[in-house]
């Protein structure tokens, strides 16, 4: 799934440079955190002089958000094309467990990718204990978005589910989610044993069954 670039209009050489300092920073970030980075190292690494780095993101801040944005928005329509696919599939009457699951392998799936993974679980980690990205930026390029689509989709999966209840329901799925995702993350940091159980896949399948069996009660009043 592409992500639109902004600079459409920049020469192919320059599109080069950009692109170059954009994967070595993310490396870099990854690696050492956003204040353990100088300019000087951002430059050296991407292979481009220091001047580069304020002419295509006007300094390292910038150059910063620009790396979340392009992993946000990735993360953003990766989710909701999951949703659409099973809509789709399903003529708009999903089955539960499928919305489940597609939806859960479509938010753990990137994080989880040995090709990307490890450093964007890096990256968030370090963003989670030093914070540089403005505050908004996660509500509005992922979760806004995120949360409406799949707020939608549920109430179609699970017509009976009072509409004053879908929005914590999905709450408590990305809860789930989110701690899959943090085990992962401790996964990268320490060797323990303890946590080998608690492969993806998985956990993505006791999720689902989980988590379908709960909303059906809830839907049905007894919960």
């Amino acid at each position: 799934m592409a992500i639109s670039q902004e600079n459409s209009a920049v020469s192919s050489p320059a599109k080069g440079v950009r692109d170059r300092l954009m994967d070595s920073a993310e490396q870099l970030f990854a690696e050492r955190g956003f204040d353990g980075t100088s300019i000087r190292d951002l430059a050296a690494a991407a292979g481009c002089n220091i001047a580069s780095v304020n002419y295509y993101f006007g300094g390292k801040e910038k150059l910063y958000v620009e790396i979340w944005r392009r992993h946000l928005h990735l993360l953003r329509d990766t989710r909701i094309a999951s949703i659409e696919k099973v809509l789709s599939e399903s003529a708009g009457k999903p089955v539960l467990e499928d919305l489940l699951r597609s939806f859960a392998y479509s938010f753990i799936g990137p994080l989880v990718d040995e090709s990307g993974g490890p450093r964007l679980i890096k990256l968030m980690a370090r963003e989670m204990v030093n914070p540089h990205l403005p505050p908004s930026m996660f509500g509005d390029d992922v979760i806004k978005p995120t949360l409406s689509a799949v707020q939608q989709a549920l109430a179609k999966a699970c017509p009976d589910l009072p509409e004053s209840k879908v929005p914590l329901v999905v709450f408590s799925l990305i809860g789930q989610l989110l701690h899959t995702i943090r085990v992962k993350m401790m996964q990268h940091s320490m060797d323990d044993e303890a946590l080998a159980m608690f492969e993806p896949a998985r956990v993505i399948d006791h999720i689902v069954a989980f988590s379908a069996a709960g909303i059906r009660a809830y839907a049905g009043g007894e919960a």
